[in-house]
């Protein structure tokens, strides 16, 4: 009795890794030590038995989860119960569901649980580390296995890994692997990582804990006597399954890709030689017009001059004819000035009027974007179809001397995350009364909530920010537990769920032992370069920054919702102003809201009122000094022109205001640019006239018999041709401008050419009208001030020449007329000429927005810390448009980069773009719907999956632009996607049923 059971002792103890022999059987029921699991973390009975044959319905199934383990009905050994396959099928259902996208990958991934769970030599590749007793519905109390150590060679780890690593996740642009190795992300991810979370019981999905252990083909050493390494056959992603599943696609295998060409090298400069081709160009027309210069000089005195000759009589003649109807015009307006100037006046305040109607543009967009543009049609095109693109409102907060290194990288400290946390609670909290609304508004009534649109509440609202990893928890920051890892216990807090969270955002439950989500308390995830910044090379963990984002619906400016937004953004900048000012804040921060730019602008609109006000009056006091001839003390008042300099300003602002009612009246929209630049425009040309008229009127003598009427008529005659040549000249150079499309530049334009032609038009009769009473006061030595005063002082009979004139008379003149001067002065005119041509070529095209805001402006230290702390650039939509039948096999698979898409579709094209981020300026492939939309019709999944919406107008594909800095990379990223949208185009047009209007274009 003794020997049998010395031998049965041995056979169960000597045989517990044979081959054909299960360590555990059947379902035991769940796992008492896992709680919060996704699914239910059902476990296996310890059971040392033979593997059993699998038959009938048990068959079927086996075949179904397990099909690299079947070898037909009846001939089929396994360790697996129906029950276990079952629990297996739905653990696998969730980690298919995001790596079904490559079959290859699937199937490797299954193999592994498969063989642990299923191998008929299960004994030999595992060994069982924990057991825990489970109590059966009957009574029955087993013993169940919840841990063992698993045995696996490299080979087919590493294989596994490689099929894997690349399968990528649509609707983020980011990787499957990075949901599946912790917190080591994709980037940090090995085999054994990736076991290891397999494994481990704490992420919600593994129902027991599993020690992988790897180790190279043929080793023995740390194995146990008679176990073995499992080394199946793993299948490359570019390989098709033993099921008929296909080949990886090239955009979640490397393998699979086609030969893609490189991109055409950057084309060289314009060379000559080793010089700059356009500075030789410059050089030789340079030489060659010189050369002409010589000969022009040569023949000078010869046929040229007689030609010359022939068309100064041709201009004097017109000078003369305008000289005389000037002459008579300037002759009446002085001869009536009281009748003249109410006349001026009213026609003014006619046009006038037209100002209380003015419509004011301060939407940059409407601004500097044609209405029938390029960009404006697709922006209406996709306002149309999808929402406007949501109102940004964003705080990026920096630390310097606030960090810790904990476990070798800098944090943040948690002081600065809560105080952070407490921010975004109070701009959350932000209530006003809406009459808009005629009750008080809130966040939650204009906040974008992409998963409650309808009935939002404010834990709807999408906030983006590093708290939101803790649900924008104060408990959830605050936590702290222990946990035991590889026999090693430590206490675990927010660090450790940060760590994690940053490298895989779309976690719901983290694997440590706080077993928090990591997704945003608005249901959506928060991924990494949205909620830090200032790191590098995705060291999400050595951030600078931390940023915070509040996104708000887009409204039209006539939906009564749009000044409910403005209104909470209002309240956004003063409570995050009132943050900056406190003295006990320990961040210093940039910040902006949506109507910052437009609100900044404004701003200095209003703050240059003064600068105005300031200029006119020095102008005028200019014009009154200057003017004046001041013969002597005594007659200081009388010469003086303060009333002649009082009355030009007038003229100035008078034909402003014209021009401005004026178009008012007709509806043609103004802007803060205008009123800006076109009263100091027409100033310097109303100026100018001014001067030019009243010296010349002062210089000349009267002649003979002359009244001062006709006086004033002839002196105008002189000056006014030029003048209106002038006038001219400029009035239609604006008016050509406003051929522009673009609405700023063409209002601007108008504006100004109406301005600069009422400006001329009101000198010609209300100036020479207040000429004539000034001249008429200074004639009877009367005050200019005073009008009732006398002086007896006599007028001096030689008029004053001043400084300049004789300077220019007896000294510039002459020397400019030089002939050696004239030759000089050419030459250096065609040298600046020539180099001013070379420097074209060197002009940077663009207007970065900083140069739009004034010098104090918060916004140039947002845009600083924007360009410096964020690692990701804007987003951008490609659109399709009507045309294309999405839900034809042909058309989805020009679309589709998953498993048996065309290997140049729609979103692999995208993708290879990123792959050339300096060319290109993407940075993150697009998103697409097409391959969610696949994934989700996964069969493996238990939901019914019909829906009809109708026919597909309109589609967009969410991509990322690498981070642009200045307007010439802005302008040079929306060249490049339109490129690229214009070759997607022209690739699905060739579809079957696609119409040939069919188009894609980016929206950015």
């Amino acid at each position: 009795m003794f020997l049998l059971y010395l031998c049965l002792l041995q056979v169960l103890t000597g045989a517990q890794h044979e081959p054909g022999y299960c360590s555990f059987y059947e379902d035991c029921g769940l796992n008492p030590a896992v709680e919060g699991a996704l699914i239910p973390p059902r476990v296996p009975c310890k059971d040392y038995r033979k593997a059993v044959n699998v038959t009938g319905d048990h068959y079927e199934l086996f075949k179904s989860v397990c099909p690299m383990l079947a070898h037909g009905e009846g001939k089929t050994l396994a360790c697996c119960s129906f029950r276990q396959l079952t629990a297996l099928q739905s653990s696998l259902t969730l980690s298919k569901a995001v790596l079904i996208r490559c079959p290859s990958c699937a199937d490797n991934f299954a193999h592994i649980h498969c063989a642990t769970t299923c191998s008929p030599n299960q004994s030999q590749i595992l060994k069982i580390t924990k057991t825990a007793n489970i109590t059966q519905p009957a009574g029955m109390v087993k013993e169940a296995v919840v841990g063992y150590e698993a045995y696996v060679s490299t080979s087919f780890s590493d294989a596994s890994f490689r099929s894997c690593k690349n399968v990528r996740i649509p609707a983020t642009g980011g990787y499957a692997i990075a949901t599946m190795c912790g917190r080591y992300g994709a980037t940090l991810c090995t085999p054994q990582r990736w076991l290891d979370f397999q494994g481990d019981s704490s992420n919600g999905l593994a129902p027991l804990d599993i020690n992988f252990k790897l180790l190279p083909d043929g080793q023995t050493a740390g194995l146990p006597p008679g176990a073995v390494l499992f080394a199946g056959t793993a299948l490359n992603c570019n390989e098709t399954t033993p099921t008929g599943g296909e080949a990886c696609s090239c955009q979640d295998c490397e393998q699979s890709c086609p030969a893609v060409p490189q991109p055409p090298p950057l084309p060289e400069p314009f060379m000559i030689g080793r010089l700059d081709g356009v500075l030789v160009i410059c050089i030789i027309v340079f030489s060659c017009i010189f050369l002409l210069l010589i000969c022009y000089v040569i023949l000078e005195y010869t046929i040229r001059y007689q030609k010359s000759k022939g068309a100064r009589k041709a201009s004097l003649a017109t000078q003369e004819f305008l000289g005389s109807l000037f002459q008579t015009w300037g002759t009446i307006m002085a001869r009536y000035p009281l009748i003249v100037l109410p006349v001026c006046l009213v026609v003014v305040l006619v046009f006038a009027v037209g100002i209380k109607d003015i419509e004011l543009t301060t939407d940059p967009v409407q601004l500097w974007s044609a209405p029938q543009s390029r960009a404006m049609r697709e922006k209406a095109f996709h306002d149309a179809n999808f929402d406007p693109f949501y109102r940004t409102n964003q705080l990026i907060l920096t630390a310097p001397d606030s960090h810790i290194k904990i476990y070798g990288v800098c944090f943040f400290h948690a002081d600065l995350i809560i105080e952070v946390l407490e921010l975004q609670q109070k701009i959350q909290a932000i209530e006003f009364w809406s009459d808009e609304l005629n009750r008080t508004a809130s966040l939650k009534d204009v906040c974008y909530a992409p998963l409650n649109p309808d009935n939002p509440s404010l834990t709807d609202c999408a906030v983006n920010s590093l708290p939101q990893y803790f649900q924008n928890s104060m408990d959830n920051l605050n936590a702290q537990v222990n946990m035991t890892e590889l026999g090693v216990t430590k206490e675990v807090d927010w660090r450790d769920h940060f760590i994690y969270c940053v490298n895989s955002p779309l976690s719901f439950k983290d694997i440590t032992a706080l077993g928090m989500s990591c997704m945003a308390d608005y249901g959506g995830p928060v991924f990494p370069f949205l909620a830090v910044g200032g790191y590098e090379n995705e060291e999400y963990t050595t951030a600078e920054a931390l940023i915070l984002t509040f996104s708000l619906n887009n409204y039209a400016r006539t939906d009564v919702k749009f000044k409910v937004a403005e209104e909470w953004e209002r309240r956004f900048l003063e409570i995050v102003q009132e943050y900056q000012k406190n003295p006990n804040t320990n961040f210093t921060f940039a910040y902006m809201a949506e109507r910052s730019l437009e609100d900044e602008i404004n701003r200095t609109t209003a703050e240059d009122i003064p600068i105005f006000m300031i200029s006119y009056a020095v102008i005028f006091l200019y014009i009154a000094v200057a003017l004046g001839e001041y013969s002597s003390c005594k007659r200081i008042l009388v010469d003086s022109k303060f009333l002649v300099g009082l009355g030009g300003i007038l003229v100035v602002g008078c034909s402003v205001m014209a021009s401005m009612g004026f178009y008012a009246w007709i509806g043609i929209p103004s802007s803060l640019v205008i009123l800006q630049v076109v009263p100091f425009l027409v100033l310097a040309v109303g100026a100018d006239n001014i001067f030019i008229f009243v010296l010349e009127y002062q210089r000349d003598m009267r002649r003979p018999g002359e009244k001062r009427e006709e006086h004033i008529g002839r002196v105008l005659g002189n000056v006014a041709p030029s003048m209106l040549l002038c006038s001219l000249s400029e009035s239609v150079c604006f008016f050509l401008g406003a051929l522009s499309t673009m609405p700023a530049v063409k209002s601007f334009a108008l504006y100004a050419a109406l301005a600069v032609l009422m400006d001329f038009i009101l000198q010609m009769t209300a100036f020479v009208a207040l000429l004539s009473l000034d001249a008429r006061r200074q004639d009877a030595n009367r005050c200019e001030i005073a009008c009732c005063v006398t002086v007896k002082t006599p007028h001096p009979s030689e008029p004053n020449q001043g400084v300049l004139l004789p300077l220019m008379k007896k000294y510039y003149a002459p020397a400019l007329l030089n002939p050696v001067s004239r030759v000089l002065v050419m030459v250096v005119f065609l040298a600046t000429f020539c180099a001013c041509v070379f420097l074209l070529f060197h002009v940077k095209v663009g207007l970065n927005q900083e140069l739009a805001m004034p010098s104090d402006s918060y916004m140039l230290d947002y845009f600083a810390y924007l360009y410096k702390y964020f690692e990701v650039g804007v987003p951008t939509y490609f659109i399709t448009t009507k045309g294309f039948n999405f839900t034809s096999e042909e058309g989805i698979n020009a679309v589709c980069s998953s498993v048996g898409c065309d290997q140049f579709s729609f979103t692999q094209k995208l993708r290879y773009a990123t792959e050339y981020p300096e060319r290109s300026y993407l940075a993150i492939p697009a998103s697409s719907w097409v391959d969610d939309y696949i994934d989700w019709l996964n069969p493996g999944s238990k939901c019914c999956r019909i829906y009809t919406a109708g026919p597909n107008k309109a589609s967009r594909f969410m991509a990322y632009h690498t981070p642009l800095v200045n307007s010439q990379e802005f302008t040079a990223a929306l060249e490049k996607a339109r490129e690229l949208a214009h070759n997607i185009t022209m690739t699905m047009r060739n579809v079957t049923g696609t119409s040939q209007d069919f188009e894609v274009f980016p929206y950015t």
